[in-house]
């Protein structure tokens, strides 16, 4: 069962000019933003999580210096931190995804697919739902052991019923941003039988990370490492920062993340492609292209010259293989020598596109929430990069120490 616990977590002083010193994800930034961001302000959070020249002891020094000047102040008992992101979707609906900050157990990931009749008899854990592509983890890794904190958190996904239920009374409100269309507020959670509540809800089902599975690992290692430095698994490394909704369509927005394909010709492309895909063209591409591909069930492949095709499966040839179109690219293309790329959002796919340095771009459709579903119940695994979660969640919020603060006993 998942252990998910509240944590006295540092937070920038009340008062503090939240849009001044909050960052989009680390993952997501380019080096202008960080520059920009660095210039924003002295206490912007990306000089601790993305320190300039990845100097990591800098990026601890300054963290320390920050708690012992006041800049961020630890909550006097342990709390969770409601997150809510408003906002109008692609289809001009209001929405509101709501999710709980909170430390969650880091576990070794079990080996193997798992048997889907003894599914709901093994015991609740924390899984994966799709492979990683090769990643460099030392900078997580290193900004880790430098500051002994949680900078960022991992997106989990509860299969649990209930929490959206259990987060709708609001807690306390400590700030509220607005920043591309999204209003992000944060709100804790300290009251101990509320606290419990979520507890108990999270702990009666699987966690599925979504998003931030390299983070999670890194955090195994570092976990890992704290063991053996001291001989106990009682310390706050046995949890990860991660914020958690529930695995509901209500709660989640999800965007495709398309492929760019080189490597091989687009005459050895195209005959990889037409042995699974007919292929008729496409008039003109635009936001009604991609709902078009949901209604159509169809995929698009777009060439270096700006000309399209519908790729449209041939009767039966993916009966035996799951509804993912990662994975209906993988069987079309599993003896085509192609090296892939990944792209999320239209005009940026397109450039690539255009850009020759690609022999073709292929949209692909948003992952389906059953699944995503699927994925946990199984023991599966997705084609790495198969779902785009939005809005992003902004980093500062909250931080999470991963050593005892001095005079705190953490919770058990």
């Amino acid at each position: 069962m998942p252990d998910f616990r509240p944590f006295p977590a540092l937070r920038y002083f009340p008062g503090t000019d939240l849009s001044a010193v909050l960052a989009p994800p680390y993952d997501v930034l380019s080096a202008h933003a960080v520059d920009r961001l660095h210039a924003r302000h002295p206490h912007n959070i990306t000089h601790v999580d993305v320190p300039e020249d990845h100097d990591y002891a800098q990026a601890g020094a300054m963290l320390a210096l920050w708690v012992d000047q006041g800049v961020l102040v630890a909550d006097t008992e342990d709390s969770f931190s409601i997150y809510r992101m408003s906002f109008v979707d692609e289809t001009g609906a209001s929405r509101e995804i709501q999710g709980v900050l909170g430390g969650l157990e880091v576990v070794d990931y079990p080996v193997g697919p798992i048997d889907p009749m003894s599914a709901n008899t093994r015991a609740s854990t924390v899984l994966p739902h799709e492979r990683t592509t090769d990643k460099a983890s030392t900078d997580r890794l290193e900004l880790m052991r430098a500051t002994s904190c949680n900078t960022s958190p991992v997106w989990g996904l509860s299969l649990a019923s209930g929490l959206t239920d259990a987060l709708s009374e609001p807690g306390e409100l400590l700030g509220s941003v607005e920043t591309d269309g999204v209003t992000h507020r944060i709100e804790r959670v300290s009251d101990p039988a509320r606290v419990a509540t979520i507890r108990q809800i999270l702990a009666s089902d699987d966690v599925l990370i979504a998003d931030g599975h390299h983070r999670y690992g890194v955090s195994r290692i570092y976990r890992n490492d704290i063991r053996e430095a001291t001989g106990r698994t009682d310390t706050p490394a046995e949890q990860t920062l991660t914020f958690v909704g529930e695995l509901i369509e209500d709660q989640l927005s999800i965007e495709a993340i398309h492929r760019l394909y080189s490597g091989v010709g687009a005459e050895d492309l195209r005959r990889g492609l037409a042995a699974f895909f007919d292929f008729s063209p496409v008039e003109e591409i635009g936001p009604d292209t991609l709902a078009a591909m949901v209604r159509l069930g169809r995929l698009v492949v777009v060439w270096p010259d700006g000309s399209a095709e519908w790729l449209s499966p041939k009767p039966g040839v993916f009966d035996d293989v799951r509804s993912l179109d990662g994975v209906w690219l993988e069987t079309a293309l599993s003896e085509v020598p192609v090296e892939v790329a990944y792209q999320h959002g239209l005009a940026e796919t397109m450039e690539c596109a255009s850009s020759g340095d690609f022999t073709a771009a292929i949209l692909i459709r948003p992952t389906s929430i059953d699944e995503i579903r699927r994925t946990a119940r199984e023991g599966l695994l997705m084609p790495p990069k198969s779902t785009f979660f939005t809005p992003k969640l902004l980093t500062g919020w909250v931080v999470r120490p991963t050593e005892p603060l001095p005079g705190h006993e953490p919770i058990v």
